[in-house]
């Protein structure tokens, strides 16, 4: 049977690209959602079997969005992808520069092209659903003023022509994603954490949890601080670090860890990916 995938938008987007490529030797049933939310939710009550939604990115950071829906819903990462991303500007076949107005694409996308923007000062940045449906929106209006942000993989889909190849600002821009689902599993060959930490507000805090993972020889990955809803001027931690949560150094580091903490939840022990390009 095949497994049900969820993410988030349709065809062409970098989610997919996500999908396909974690999920290339299963049968797969794909699930596009409208938001990261309905994600959640659909793989929290078994909707759908598994869900793929973008964590970070190497030119803009965390995608905090996603890191928040954690704290709500019941749900497991189990594993990660990493997708290079490639954005081109996407119009109507034939369509020259000068006749460019507006470009639409997610906010995401567009922050990642700043430099491109910059170079382009007549052109407004629309921030639309998401990167393909911004191209499926160009290719139904046949307006050659409107142009998109997306992949090669939308462009070939609605067959549409890239005017400007590889127009994002990094050219080591790649995009972290999560594979989530509500099951209990964990890859025998984990080596990686993710979980949020909620400290004490006192001195040393942070400094002690940090002692404790570094005396334990784990090695952090990332630290983020956000700020707590709620509360003024007040921060919440996500952290990945090195481990597997059946290794007993682990398992007791993570207890110490609940013992200090007011609140400590783990996300997913899961395979680190490949960082490929």
């Amino acid at each position: 049977m095949a497994l049900k995938t969820a993410y988030q938008g349709d065809h062409g987007t970098f989610s997919e690209m996500a999908v396909l490529k974690y999920f290339a030797s299963q049968e797969i049933e794909q699930c596009g959602c409208k938001n990261f939310t309905e994600i959640m939710e659909g793989t929290e009550s078994g909707r759908f079997d598994y869900g793929v939604l973008p964590v970070e990115n190497t030119t803009t950071g965390i995608i905090s969005r996603s890191y928040d829906l954690f704290r709500k819903y019941k749900v497991h990462a189990v594993g990660e992808i990493n997708i290079p991303v490639r954005h081109n500007l996407i119009v109507l076949p034939g369509t020259k520069t000068e006749e460019i107005k507006e470009v639409y694409s997610h906010p995401e996308a567009l922050s990642q092209c700043q430099g491109f923007f910059s170079r382009h000062p007549s052109f407004r940045e629309v921030p639309f659903q998401d990167t393909a449906k911004s191209v499926e929106y160009i290719m139904q209006c046949g307006d050659r003023t409107k142009a998109a942000v997306g992949s090669s993989r939308a462009a070939e889909y609605f067959g549409l022509e890239m005017h400007e190849q590889d127009i994002q600002d990094n050219n080591l821009n790649m995009t972290r994603f999560l594979v989530i689902t509500a099951k209990e599993e964990t890859d025998p060959q984990a080596d990686k954490i993710s979980m949020m930490l909620v400290l004490n507000h006192r001195p040393g805090a942070l400094y002690n949890i940090l002692g404790i993972l570094a005396k334990n020889g784990i090695n952090i990955l990332k630290l983020e601080s956000r700020p707590m809803p709620g509360k003024v001027f007040e921060y919440l931690f996500y952290i990945d670090f090195t481990g597997n949560i059946n290794d007993r150094t682990v398992r007791s580091v993570l207890h110490e860890l609940e013992l200090r903490c007011i609140e400590a939840k783990i996300f997913g022990c899961y395979k680190e990916a490949a960082k490929e390009f």
